[in-house]
């Protein structure tokens, strides 16, 4: 069986200094990846974040990470969604929780593909599983656990 195809495209409303290369955001998401996936994950500002989770969560404030799902696409069998994260919110994050501002996207960036693989945190038994994949995930993209602390994921 080959390893999942995945059509990336990477967006980036923040400046370079705000960020981490390319290559690593496209190396995360395939580490998440189970199947065939076409994504646009883009990393936005501060007010493109508000706006995005207000518009569809109905939450007045900008959060970490937020993924859209859109299932299948059409004749190829492949998942198509977006991912966004919030650079300003995620360096506040990653300050607060004294990880490095790569550790924090790297995470994220693997949160965000699960979501679009379908998995969720909204039961305890939901959480738990997504958790540990993340955790086995991030070892092995050679980072900690990002469930040593507990805070580390808010969306």
């Amino acid at each position: 069986m080959s390893d999942p195809k995945l059509d990336l495209n990477l967006q980036f409303a923040v400046k370079k200094s705000e960020r981490p290369r390319r290559s690593n955001f496209r190396r995360w998401a395939k580490a998440a990846l189970k199947v065939d996936a076409e994504v646009a994950l883009r990393v936005v500002d501060e007010a493109e974040g508000l706006a995005l989770n207000r518009d569809y969560r109905g939450k007045d404030y900008a959060t970490n990470v937020l993924t859209f799902a859109y299932g299948a696409t059409a004749g190829h069998g492949s998942l198509s969604g977006d991912i966004v994260i919030c650079a300003p919110v995620v360096a506040r994050e990653a300050a607060e929780q004294g990880i490095t501002l790569e550790a924090h996207f790297a995470h994220l960036t693997v949160h965000g593909m699960l979501h679009l693989q379908g998995y969720d945190h909204e039961t305890d038994a939901e959480a738990v599983t997504m958790e540990s994949i993340e955790s086995f995930i991030m070892r092995r993209l050679g980072f900690s656990d990002p469930y040593d602390d507990p805070a580390a994921v808010d969306d």
